[in-house]
């Protein structure tokens, strides 16, 4: 319901492609920094996967990670703990730049808000009980130049334009791997 702040990241709708198919990447052992499911997540300057600030330029949302933990045993979650020390660490994230996102804003949006780009809120909090990310699409950082671009209303039961926090279709548009995208 679009009435209630109920975050879940950013979320793959579809792709027009046809499928949303995850890459492989790697985190650095002993990362330091929580990665929750939905989150934006980078390139980092090693080739490992990072948790994306806000104003980054980043490759998709986090979709788990598997991984030889100290005892070795094989361990697999939808979120990176920090500090883990791992082996064998294969995280999955989005990379097609064409991959349609759900995120739920933390305030009205109206049909006029289509082709708008928008940042994200504040990435440190997430759920360490269900592992996901709890980003929200930030309605007050409307630039011409921002993280993603709203394309439309997600559809669903009890989710409309000028809701308290709807759910919105969008696109990353300052993806790392392609020249960014302005708003129309």
């Amino acid at each position: 319901m679009s009435t209630v702040s109920q975050p879940f990241g950013l979320r793959p709708a579809f792709s027009p492609s046809g499928v949303v198919r995850p890459t492989a990447y790697s985190i650095l052992t002993g990362y330091a920094a929580n990665i929750f499911g939905n989150q934006p997540v980078k390139i980092g300057t090693n080739g490992t996967i990072e948790a994306a600030a806000i104003g980054d330029r980043f490759i998709g949302s986090f979709q788990g990670v598997e991984f030889t933990d100290a005892d070795g045993r094989r361990r697999v979650s939808n979120k990176w703990t920090t500090g883990t020390a791992a082996t064998d660490i294969v995280a999955y994230v989005t990379l097609d730049p064409t991959i349609v996102y759900e995120i739920q804003a933390n305030a009205t949006l109206t049909v006029d808000d289509i082709g708008k780009q928008f940042d994200f809120t504040v990435i440190t909090a997430g759920s360490t009980v269900v592992g996901l990310s709890q980003i929200m699409l930030d309605v007050a950082s409307a630039t011409t130049n921002a993280s993603l671009r709203v394309i439309g209303l997600s559809p669903g039961p009890d989710n409309n334009w000028g809701d308290n926090f709807p759910i919105v279709e969008v696109q990353v548009s300052e993806h790392q791997m392609v020249a960014d995208r302005a708003a129309f």
